[in-house]
C-alpha cells in the first residue's frame, strides 16, 4: 500500500465509515452551513450508510428556501436532533427520499415522539381533512402516515434497537390501526347510507399482536351489525362497501405511493367467505367448521378500528373457543398443516436466506410460542399474551418454559426482528430475505452495530443467531416435559403432570400418559445412562414428534434403550446428534424397522455411517450366513442362525428404504438376494439332514423362482413363488431319486417356516404343474412330459417370469432352456388361447378380489394394479418374445420398455402402465414398513395414508393426495389395460362392463 493510500484509508473519513471519501468531502462543504465538518463526523459514526445520509442530506438542502435551511441548520446543531435524520436517512433510502419530496417532514424528524393510537387516528384524520382541494384522500392519507412513520424510525436508529424492539413494532401496530381507522373514516364519508352499519376491524397476526414491522401485509377480519333501526342485509352490503373502500383507502397505488396490503383473507372460508359477516355468522362457522389452525390464527385478535364495542363483543365471543382449540381433534396436524402451507410458497431459492421462515427463523420462534400458549393458556389464562415476547415471559414466569431458555429466545428474536426491520427500512420494501451483495450487507451490519467488517459480522451473527434458534427451539417444547419426571437441577421449568400431558397431546402423542412414563423409565436416577438420556430426551422426542407415529417410535425406543441402554457403544451412538436422529426418525415412521430393531438392538450401528445402509451382495450374504452356519452342528439351529443373518439384512435394506437412501430396483434386488442366498443356505441344510453324512446323494436339485420372485421384482410381504425340479444321477433308480429329492424339498420347506427372530419366510410352490394336486418335486424329464402332452396356456404364462435361483446351477440352465419354447412360442399364440387368457383374467377380477375390498385401491388385482399391468406384458412377450430377444427379461417394468422401443406398445402407453406399476409396488412396500405386516389396498385411515406418504418421500400431510395419486394413475393404466389387453374400443368401453 502506497503512502497516499494509508493516509486516506486513516483518515477521518474513513474511520467516520463513508466509503467515497473525495465525494463526502465535496457534499460536506456544500452542507457546511447547515452543521460542522467534527459534528458530521462525530454523527455519521454510528449510522448506516455514512455516504448515503450526507448525499441525502445535501439534496435536502437544495431543496429548502433559506428561511428553512437557518432553521434546520439550528435543529441540527442539537446532537439528538442530528442523530435522528442523519440516522433516518443513513438507513432508509426510501425515507431519505421522502423527505427531499416532503421537505417539511424534517421537522417531524429531530422532534420525533411515540403517539398512542387514538391521537395517531386524530392526527391522520386531521390532515385528511384539513387537505388543499388539489389532493385527493387517499394522497392526504399517504402523507400523514409517512410523517408518524419517518418519527418512529427516526426514535429506533437512535436508541438500543434490540431494547426499543417491542415499543418499535407496537408503535408501528398503533400506526397501522390508525391508518386503518382513516381509511374507514374515508369510506364512511363517501359512501351514502353509511350510518346503516356497525362495522369493527379486527386485527389479526402482527398487528393484533401490536408487533408489526415496517412493511407488512396488515391481517384483518371484518364483523358487522345493523345499525338500530336498520335491515340486516342493507347493513351487510353497506358495511361490506365500507370494509372494501377502506381496504382500497390503505392499499391503492397512486402518486403518493401506497402504505401496505389489508389481507382479509384470514376470515372464515378464507377468500371464498363473504368479506363481511355478522357476529352470529361468525359464531356459527366457528362452532361448526372451523380447523384448529384457524384458532391458532385468532390468537392475536383485536378490534383495531371501527366500532369498538362491536370489536369487543367479537373478541369475548372467539375468546373461549381459542383458549379449547388444543382439545380439538386433528389440533397439532392442522397446525402444523398449516405452517407447511407457508412455507410451501418459500420459493427454494431464498430458502437459505430467509430470516422469517427458514430454519431458525422468526416463525420458529412464534409458532413453538403460540403453540404453548394454546396448549397451556386452556386452564391457565396468565399466558394468554398477545405478543410474541409478552407470551414467552409469562410462559417462563409461570414455570412452562425454562427461564434460561426463555431469556436466550428473547435475546435471539429480538436480534432477529431488528435485522428484519433494517433491511425493510432500507428500500421500504416487504421482505424477510437477507442481502446478499456486499453494499446491502454492510449498511445491514453497520446498522446493527458493527462497524468492523460489518458485511462478514452481520452474515456470522444471523448464522449464528439461526443456529441458537434451532437448539432453542427443540429445548422450549421438550426439556420442560423431563421436569415432570425427573429432577432437573439446571432448569427451572416445573410442569405438572397434567400440564406435561397437555403438551405431549398437542404434539401429537395419542397417549400421552404413556409417553410420560417411558420417559420416567428413561430419565430418572442418577446413573450415565439416565444423564446422556435426559440430555437427548429433548430432541429425540421432537424427532420422534415430527414422524407419523411418535407413540409407536418412543415405546420402541424405551425398549432398545431398555436392551442396550448401559452398552457404552450405544450410548456413545445416540450422543452422536445426526446418528439420533436418524434412528428415531426411522423408529417413528416405520413398525417393521422398530420390530425388527426391538429383535436385534445391536442393529442400531447401522445408523452410525450411511456406507452401513447399502445392501449387500447375494455373494456376501452367502459367506455370512455360511460362516454361521459353519459353527452349529444342529441343522435347526444352524438354519436360525442363518435366519438371523437375513433379519440383519432386511434390517439394512428396510432402514436405507424409510432413510431414503435406495430407490425401488435396489429394494426389489436387495430382497431377491437375500432370499436366494436364504434359500440356498436352508438347501444346503436340508441337503445335510437327509443325507446325515452317510447316505449317498443320487439326485440333483434346482429352484425356479416364479412370480416376482422370478422376475427380480419382490417386496417385503412377497412369498417366495417356486418350482423344484430334479435330475437323478447317472445309475440313480429314478423312484429313490425322486423321494430323495422330496425328503430334501419337505426339509428345506420345514426348515424355512421354523419360528425366528426374522419376519416370516413362505415358500409357495403353488405354480407347479398340476398346482396343489400335482407332486412338489418332478425330475426334468416329468417336466418335459407334462410340458409336452398336458400343459395350458395359462402354465405358460407362469413360466414367463421362470428364473434358475438356487440348487445345481447346470440342471437349473436345462430347465429354463427346456421351457423356452413354451414361454416364447415360435409364431406367438393363438387367438383361442388369447381368448382363454382374457377370460381367466376377466375370472380372477371377479372372483378373487376379497369381500369388501374397493377394486380402485387393492394393490395386486385392483383395477390398474399390478396383476393389470403384468398381464398386459405377459400376453405381449407370449405374442411377440420369439422374434425379439429383448423382449425375454422377466422384470416388468424393463419389458415395458422394451416394447416401446421395439414400437410394439404405444410409447405413451408403456409409460402409463410403467408408473402405475412403480406406483403399486412403493405404495405396497410402504404399506408394509408402516404397519409392520402385509397390506393389500390402500389405507382409509387418513393416519395411515399420511404415514405411507411420509415413506414415499411426499410432504407431511400428503395423506390424501397420496389416495388421489394412486386412484389417478391406476385409472389411467386400467384405460390402457382395457384397449390393449382387452381388446375394447372406445365405442365398446361406453357401455356397462363387469370388468371395469
Amino acid at each position: 500500500m502506497n503512502a497516499n493510500a494509508a493516509r486516506a484509508g486513516s483518515s477521518p473519513w474513513r474511520r467516520a465509515g463513508f466509503l467515497d471519501t473525495t465525494r463526502a468531502q465535496s457534499l460536506a462543504a456544500e452542507v457546511s452551513d447547515l452543521l460542522d465538518q467534527v459534528s458530521l463526523l462525530a454523527t455519521v459514526t454510528a449510522v448506516a450508510d455514512p455516504d448515503q445520509a450526507l448525499l441525502l442530506l445535501a439534496r435536502l438542502r437544495e431543496v429548502l428556501d433559506d428561511g428553512e435551511r437557518e432553521a434546520l441548520a439550528d435543529a441540527l446543531s442539537d446532537t439528538e436532533a442530528r442523530a435522528r435524520l442523519l440516522g433516518v436517512m443513513g438507513a432508509s433510502s426510501a425515507l431519505g427520499d421522502h423527505l427531499v419530496a416532503k421537505p417539511d417532514q424534517w421537522r417531524d424528524v429531530v422532534a420525533a415522539q411515540r403517539r398512542d393510537q387514538d391521537t395517531l387516528a386524530r392526527l391522520l384524520i386531521a390532515e385528511i381533512d384539513g387537505r388543499d382541494e388539489k389532493v385527493t384522500a387517499y394522497d392526504a392519507l399517504r402523507v400523514a402516515y409517512r410523517r408518524q412513520l419517518v418519527q418512529i424510525a427516526a426514535l429506533d436508529v437512535t436508541e438500543i434497537a434490540v431494547n426499543v424492539l417491542p415499543a418499535t413494532a407496537a408503535s408501528l401496530a398503533d400506526l397501522a390501526g390508525a391508518a386503518l381507522e382513516a381509511g374507514l373514516h374515508i369510506a364512511t364519508t363517501s359512501i351514502d347510507g353509511a350510518d346503516q352499519a356497525r362495522l369493527a376491524v379486527i386485527g389479526m397476526g402482527k398487528t393484533g399482536g401490536r408487533e408489526l414491522n415496517y412493511i407488512s401485509d396488515v391481517d384483518v377480519v371484518f364483523v358487522a351489525e345493523p345499525a338500530e333501526g336498520a335491515d340486516e342485509d342493507v347493513a351487510l352490503r353497506v358495511a361490506t362497501e365500507l370494509a372494501t373502500e377502506m381496504m382500497r383507502a390503505c392499499s391503492a397505488s397512486t402518486g403518493e405511493g401506497s402504505l401496505w396490503q389489508v389481507d382479509a383473507a384470514l376470515r372464515p372460508e378464507g377468500k371464498q367467505g363473504p368479506l363481511v359477516r355478522t357476529l352470529e355468522s361468525h359464531k356459527a362457522y366457528y362452532e361448526r367448521w372451523a380447523k384448529g389452525w384457524e384458532f391458532q390464527a385468532l390468537l392475536k385478535a383485536r378490534p383495531v378500528a371501527g366500532d369498538v364495542a362491536l370489536g369487543e363483543a367479537y373478541t369475548e365471543l372467539i375468546r373461549p373457543m381459542v383458549w379449547q382449540a388444543s382439545k380439538r381433534e386433528n389440533f397439532v396436524e392442522d397446525a402444523q398443516a398449516m405452517r407447511r402451507r407457508v412455507e410451501a410458497h418459500v420459493p427454494s431459492h431464498e430458502q437459505e436466506r430467509q430470516i422469517k421462515l427458514g430454519q431458525g427463523g422468526l416463525r420458529d420462534i412464534e409458532f413453538s410460542v403460540q403453540l404453548l400458549q394454546l396448549v397451556h393458556g386452556r386452564t391457565d389464562d396468565r399466558v394468554r399474551a398477545r405478543s410474541t415476547l409478552d407470551a414467552l415471559m409469562t410462559l417462563s414466569s409461570w414455570g412452562y418454559v425454562g427461564r434460561t431458555d426463555a431469556s436466550a429466545l428473547d435475546t435471539s428474536y429480538r436480534q432477529l426482528r431488528v435485522l428484519e426491520h433494517r433491511i425493510q427500512l432500507s428500500k421500504m420494501r416487504r421482505t424477510h430475505l437477507m442481502p446478499t451483495n456486499d453494499a446491502d450487507l454492510r449498511r445491514l451490519g453497520r446498522a446493527v452495530g458493527f462497524t468492523s467488517d460489518p458485511a462478514e459480522s452481520v452474515t456470522r451473527h444471523w448464522r449464528d443467531l439461526s443456529r441458537s434458534v434451532r437448539r432453542l427451539h427443540e429445548k422450549l417444547f421438550y426439556r420442560p416435559l423431563l421436569s415432570a419426571v425427573a429432577r432437573l437441577d439446571d432448569d427451572d421449568a416445573r410442569l405438572s403432570d397434567e400440564g406435561a400431558r397437555d403438551r405431549l397431546s398437542a404434539l401429537g402423542y395419542a397417549d400421552p400418559a404413556g409417553a410420560l412414563r417411558h420417559l420416567e423409565a428413561l430419565t430418572a436416577g442418577l446413573t450415565r445412562r439416565a444423564q446422556i438420556q435426559r440430555t437427548l430426551m429433548p430432541v429425540i422426542l421432537q424427532w420422534l414428534a415430527d414422524g407419523p407415529t411418535p407413540d409407536a417410535g418412543l415405546l420402541a425406543y424405551r425398549r432398545i434403550s431398555d436392551e442396550l441402554g448401559t452398552s457404552h457403544w450405544y450410548l456413545n451412538t445416540l450422543r452422536e446428534g445426526s446418528t439420533a436422529e436418524l434412528f428415531a426418525e426411522a423408529l417413528s415412521r416405520s413398525r417393521y424397522v422398530a420390530d425388527l430393531l426391538e429383535r436385534a438392538p445391536e442393529s442400531v450401528k447401522l445408523f452410525a455411517e450411511s456406507s452401513r445402509r447399502v445392501p449387500r451382495s447375494r455373494t456376501a450374504i452367502a459367506s455370512t450366513m455360511a460362516s454361521v452356519v459353519s459353527r452349529q452342528q444342529d441343522v435347526e439351529k444352524a438354519m436360525l442362525a442363518a435366519r438371523s443373518v437375513r433379519r440383519n439384512e432386511l434390517t439394512r435394506v428396510a432402514i436405507a428404504d424409510v432413510l431414503h437412501e435406495i430407490d425401488l430396483d435396489g429394494v426389489s434386488g436387495a430382497l431377491t438376494d437375500i432370499m436366494s442366498a436364504t434359500l440356498q443356505v436352508g438347501l444346503d441344510l436340508a441337503w445335510r439332514q437327509v443325507l446325515g453324512g452317510e447316505k449317498e446323494q443320487i439326485t440333483d436339485i434346482a429352484v425356479i423362482g416364479m412370480g416376482r420372485y422370478g422376475g427380480g421384482e419382490l417386496g417385503y410381504s412377497s412369498d417366495a413363488d417356486v418350482i423344484f425340479v430334479h435330475r437323478p444321477r447317472e445309475g440313480a433308480d429314478a423312484s429313490a431319486a425322486q423321494d430323495q429329492a422330496l425328503a430334501v424339498v419337505t426339509q428345506l420347506r420345514r426348515l424355512v417356516h421354523l419360528p425366528g427372530s426374522d419376519p416370516k419366510l413362505e415358500i409357495d410352490a403353488d405354480l407347479r404343474p398340476e398346482g396343489k394336486s400335482g407332486p412338489l418335486v418332478r425330475s426334468i424329464d416329468s417336466y418335459a412330459s407334462y410340458y409336452e402332452r398336458w400343459s395350458e396356456g395359462w402354465e405358460a404364462q407362469a413360466l414367463l417370469r421362470a428364473a434358475f435361483v438356487v440348487g445345481d446351477p447346470s440342471l437349473g440352465r436345462d430347465f429354463e432352456a427346456l421351457i423356452d419354447p413354451l414361454r416364447w412360442p415360435d409364431g406367438g399364440i393363438s387367438e383361442k388361447s388369447i381368448r382363454q387368457i382374457r377370460t381367466l383374467k376377466a375370472r380372477m377380477e371377479a372372483e378373487r378380489i376379497p369381500r369388501g375390498a374397493d377394486p380402485r385401491t387393492h394393490f395386486k388385482l385392483g383395477r390398474g394394479g399390478l396383476s393389470d399391468v403384468e398381464w398386459c406384458v405377459q400376453l405381449y412377450q407370449l405374442e411377440h418374445a420369439h422374434d425379439h430377444e429383448e423382449l425375454r427379461g422377466t422384470s416388468t417394468v424393463s419389458t415395458l420398455r422394451a416394447l416401446a422401443e421395439l414400437d410394439l406398445l404405444d410409447e405413451h402407453d408403456a409409460e402409463v402402465l410403467a408408473k402405475a406399476w412403480i406406483m403399486a409396488s412403493r405404495v405396497r412396500n410402504a404399506s408394509v414398513l408402516w404397519r409392520g405386516r402385509p397390506v393389500e389396498s390402500l389405507p382409509s385411515d387418513l393416519r395411515d395414508s399420511e404415514g405411507i406418504a411420509t415413506l414415499l418421500g411426499m410432504p407431511r400431510g400428503d395423506g390424501r393426495e397420496l389416495g388421489e395419486e394412486y386412484r389417478k394413475l391406476a385409472r389411467r393404466a386400467r384405460l390402457v389395460v382395457d384397449r390393449v389387453f382387452y381388446g375394447e374400443s372406445e365405442e365398446t368401453r361406453r357401455g356397462p362392463s363387469f370388468r371395469r
